[in-house]
């Protein structure tokens, strides 16, 4: 009788094992370190692929190139319990030189980035490409203050699970550290 009733069970073992990989993001593919979406001082666009949203951030700072930082970025789908995208657009410009912060309006998700380097004040102006999806994302957001704790530490931040989503960013500016 045991081993008849480990024949029903295992079957579901195995379907509720499967259906828990939906909800774990395994190890992140940035590529080749090679691979950033910036050289140093120059701008960039990096939009991830229709219905998935940016889950992590790597980043590395250089004082020698201008105080300037290359950018990779890593997608995935967006957790089938949002729907599908809606619309997406481009939030304002968040301007180089000054502190900002900035959430996606609209309930969005953080899709993409865009950015473009100023020589004349050692920063980069900022732009988010948001996400809006058909249900309704979780309010209860929080921001993180540890990625990265100082203007020169490097930094890789990852999302681990669905139920945690880039809803925006925010940026200090020191005239003395640039």
């Amino acid at each position: 009788m045991d081993l008849v009733l480990l024949w029903v069970f295992l079957p579901l073992v195995t379907v509720a094992w499967g259906q828990y990989g939906d909800y774990y993001y395994g190890p992140y593919n940035y590529g080749d370190n090679d691979e950033w979406a910036n050289v140093y001082r120059q701008g960039f666009n990096f939009q991830c692929p229709h219905g998935q949203v940016i889950v992590a951030i790597r980043s590395v700072f250089s004082k020698k190139e201008g105080s300037d930082r290359l950018w990779n970025y890593a997608c995935m789908p967006a957790a089938q319990s949002l729907g599908e995208p809606t619309e997406c657009w481009w939030e304002e410009i968040n301007r180089a030189g000054t502190e900002w912060y900035q959430t996606c309006s609209n309930n969005g998700l953080v899709a993409g980035f865009q950015s473009q380097y100023f020589p004349s004040v050692l920063d980069r102006e900022w732009q988010f490409y948001c996400c809006r999806y058909s249900r309704r994302c979780p309010y209860s957001c929080w921001l993180t203050t540890e990625y990265p704790g100082h203007y020169g530490e490097d930094m890789d931040m990852m999302m681990y699970t669905y139920d945690h989503y880039i809803r925006g960013a925010t940026t200090t500016f020191s005239a003395v550290d640039r």
